[in-house]
């Protein structure tokens, strides 16, 4: 549980529930039903084991706060709860209600256990992907899909370091539940649509690429477009992904709709596998009559993934 004033409202309440619901109580010392619901909610904190954080505000001594919510809200009275996520207010309740109701305001907003579980799982098996340890972090992301089967970002890192280590089979097997979200002409899901291509370019190489024979019918002719495509798969399975890139770059600079825009597609799933998600925090942003105002998260450029994205505008163009 922690106080909120003014001067940590920004870092420890709106930063805060970035990361994990925040629940903000606005009470006062005068206040009897507030003296009630003080305790039970305390009580919940710990029995929700880190599922959300409560946060107090003395009605009294920080009106800029408890009078902004209480007017987003419509409401007048205290003790009056409000529930943050993402850096946004996004339902409350007034009153000291019962404990069973609170559990059931609470069920709505903050994640199982074994999502928030799973999600620390794959926040640990990053880090170790990023230290290099892949076997390690598969042992993590692994636990982390038995906890939760729709955490799409262990999914994704789960295929992901399974392709790393050269594993096709249990890649392909681990891919099978999201295959359908990767080719969704309607709203396709581009870090799966990434792994797609991947996978099929990991088969086409376990197939049997020659890769002597393939540099001999391009050099025959620069428009063996198949030859070309064949030989970017070999690349793109070995992740070699810039000589990936580099030969899909010629096809498309030559014919950017050649099998259907293949060539161009694979380029953004090579773009998409080395591009790093942006990292979760606020964005400034302004609710009703309270200003939000997080720090915006910014992913550091890569001069590499510029160079290669100017490339495909250019080809573009």
């Amino acid at each position: 549980m922690i106080d909120i004033t003014l001067q940590n409202f920004e870092s420890e309440l709106i930063a805060g529930s970035m990361q994990q619901p925040m629940l903000l109580d606005i009470w006062a010392p005068w206040c009897g039903p507030c003296r009630t619901l003080g305790p039970l909610l305390e009580k919940l904190e710990v029995a929700y084991a880190g599922r959300f954080k409560l946060a107090k505000v003395n009605a009294d001594e920080v009106p800029e706060i408890s009078t902004q919510l209480s007017q987003m809200f419509g409401v007048r009275s205290i003790p009056f709860c409000v529930m943050f996520v993402g850096g946004q207010p996004v339902d409350g309740f007034v009153g000291a209600v019962p404990e069973a109701q609170i559990r059931e305001f609470l069920d709505k907003h903050v994640p199982p256990g074994e999502v928030l579980e799973a999600q620390e799982e794959v926040a640990e098996a990053e880090d170790l992907m990023a230290e290099g340890d892949l076997e390690a972090a598969l042992v993590k992301l692994q636990s982390a899909l038995e906890s939760d089967p729709a955490n799409e970002a262990a999914r994704f890192d789960y295929v992901k370091a399974l392709l790393e280590l050269g594993l096709l089979a249990e890649a392909k097997a681990a891919f099978e539940p999201v295959a359908a979200k990767a080719v969704d002409t309607i709203t396709p899901h581009a870090r799966f649509a990434a792994l797609g291509h991947w996978l099929a370019a990991c088969e086409r190489a376990a197939a049997g690429l020659d890769v002597g024979a393939l540099q001999a019918c391009i050099a025959a002719n620069k428009r063996d477009f198949d030859a070309r495509y064949a030989l970017a798969q070999g690349l793109f399975a070995s992740q070699s992904y810039t000589e990936a890139m580099d030969e899909l770059l010629e096809i498309i600079m030559r014919d950017k709709a050649w099998n259907n825009g293949l060539a161009r597609k694979s380029y953004i799933a090579i773009l998409e596998l080395m591009s790093k998600p942006a990292p979760k925090s606020a964005t400034a942003e302004t609710k009703g009559t309270l200003e939000l105002a997080g720090q915006a998260a910014v992913v550091p450029r890569d001069p590499l993934l510029d160079q290669y994205r100017r490339k495909l505008s250019m080809a573009l163009n």
